[in-house]
C-alpha cells in the first residue's frame, strides 16, 4: 500500500537529521579524490558564458546519431550479458524491454546481473539516446537555489512523453563537482570531476569535466558527482581503492545511525560507444563491483551516482494508450526493493535532482 505525502515527509526530515554524520544523500559523504570548489552556497543567479575551448583529448559533441533533437536513428538493440559467474539468477543477462514504445519500438530494456564475487542481483538498465532525450530536474536540496523550471512534481505536459526517470548524485557540499542548468552555475563546475552532460537536444554525454567533456554553446545542464569510476572501458584507478569511503559514506546493515558498511546500495550511470546509457543499481555493491557492472554493460565512461537505501531508483513508464500520461500508477521500479518508486518524481515534496528519458518527436521530412 502506497504511503502517505505526510508519512514520507516525516521520514525524509527524520532521516535527514539522523544520518548527518554517517548515511549518504542527505548527509555528509566522504571526502573524494582531487576535490575542490564545492561550496553549496554558491548564488544561484551567477551566469556562466558557454565556451568551446577543445584539445585533442576533449569530447565537445553530442553522439553522431543525433541532428537537431530529431531522431535519426534507433540504437542496435543491446545483445545478451555474460553473468560473471556463480550464483546462478534466472534470465540473468537477458535483456526485457520496459516503458512505453518510442514509435512502435522500446527504447529501455532491463536485465539483472550477480556482480563478481556478489550474492544478489544488480539491476541493469539500457537506454536508447536515438529515441530517448535526457532532462535534468533540480530540487530545493540538491542541488539547492533555483527557482527551477523543471522540479518535482513531473507535469502532465511533460508527463505525456517519460518513459523512464533516475536518481541523481549526492547533495552538493559532499558531491565535490559542480552543477549548472538553466543558464548559470549553481555550483562551480570542477575540473576533472565525473560529469553527466544534457545538450539542447536531449542527448546526453558522460566523462571527466574538462578533458572529455567541457563547456559549449549546446550544453544546457552539467551534473558532477565525485571522480569517474569508469574511463576507457575500464573500471578506475579510484573504483578499486582499499579506501571505498572515498566514494561516500554509507549506512550500516540495518540504519544510517551506526558504522557503515562496503557494501552498500549504490547506482551508477555510464554510455556506451554508440551513445546510450546504462544505469546500475543493486542492494549490495562496493565501488569497484559498480564499475564492473557498468563496464559489462557497455559503458566506455561512467559515474556514481547516489547510494544508500533511501535515495537509488529507476523507474519505467508504460501508459495504458500511446501518448498517455506517465503516473505512479502505471510505473515499474528496476528492481523491487527500492524504497523509492513510480510515486517518488512526482511528489512535490521531493527536493533531490534526478534525470528524466522523454521519448523524442517522432522526425518530420
Amino acid at each position: 500500500m502506497r504511503r502517505s505525502t505526510r508519512r514520507w515527509v516525516l521520514y525524509f526530515s527524520a532521516l535527514s537529521a539522523v544520518t548527518l554524520s554517517s548515511c549518504g544523500g542527505a548527509s555528509p559523504h566522504a571526502l573524494g579524490a582531487n576535490s575542490k570548489n564545492t561550496d553549496p552556497t554558491v548564488k544561484p543567479s551567477t551566469t556562466i558564458a558557454p565556451t568551446t575551448t577543445t584539445s585533442s583529448t576533449t569530447t565537445t559533441t553530442q553522439p553522431p546519431h543525433l541532428i537537431s533533437g530529431a531522431l535519426e536513428r534507433q540504437l542496435a538493440t543491446p545483445g545478451p550479458l555474460t553473468p560473471f559467474g556463480s550464483p546462478t539468477v534466472p534470465n540473468q543477462g537477458v535483456w526485457t524491454p520496459a516503458g512505453r514504445l518510442v514509435n512502435g519500438i522500446p527504447a529501455v530494456y532491463e536485465t539483472k546481473l550477480v556482480p563478481p564475487g556478489g550474492t544478489q542481483p544488480a539491476g541493469v538498465a539500457w537506454m536508447d539516446t536515438g529515441l530517448l532525450s535526457a532532462r535534468l530536474y533540480s530540487g530545493s536540496i540538491s542541488p539547492g537555489g533555483g527557482p527551477y523550471k523543471f522540479t518535482a512534481p513531473i507535469q502532465p505536459s511533460q508527463a505525456a512523453s517519460v518513459v523512464a526517470a533516475f536518481n541523481g548524485g549526492f547533495i552538493m557540499n559532499v558531491a565535490h563537482g559542480g552543477y549548472y542548468t538553466q543558464g548559470r552555475i549553481v555550483v562551480p563546475l570542477v575540473t576533472g570531476a565525473a560529469s553527466l552532460v544534457i545538450y539542447s537536444d536531449g542527448s546526453v554525454n558522460i566523462g571527466a569535466w574538462g578533458t572529455d567533456v567541457t563547456m559549449t554553446p549546446s550544453v544546457v545542464s552539467v551534473r558532477q558527482n565525485l571522480v569517474p569510476l569508469v574511463a576507457n572501458g575500464q573500471p578506475t584507478t579510484q573504483a578499486a581503492t582499499s579506501n571505498w569511503m572515498s566514494w561516500g559514506a554509507t549506512c550500516g546493515v540495518n540504519t544510517c545511525t551506526g558504522p557503515g558498511i562496503e557494501h552498500q546500495w549504490r547506482s551508477g550511470l555510464g554510455i556506451t560507444a554508440d551513445g546510450a546509457l546504462v544505469y546500475v543499481t543493486g542492494p549490495s555493491l562496493d565501488p569497484l563491483q559498480l564499475a564492473q557492472l557498468l563496464v559489462r554493460a557497455g559503458a566506455i565512461r561512467g559515474m556514481q551516482l547516489d547510494i544508500n537505501p533511501y535515495w537509488t531508483v529507476l523507474v519505467t513508464y508504460d501508459p495504458p494508450s500511446p501518448g498517455g500520461l506517465a503516473a505512479p500508477a502505471n510505473g515499474t521500479k528496476l528492481l523491487a526493493a527500492t524504497e523509492q518508486g513510480p510515486q517518488t518524481f512526482f511528489e512535490s515534496w521531493w527536493a533531490r535532482d534526478f534525470i528524466t528519458m522523454s521519448a523524442r518527436p517522432t522526425p518530420t521530412n
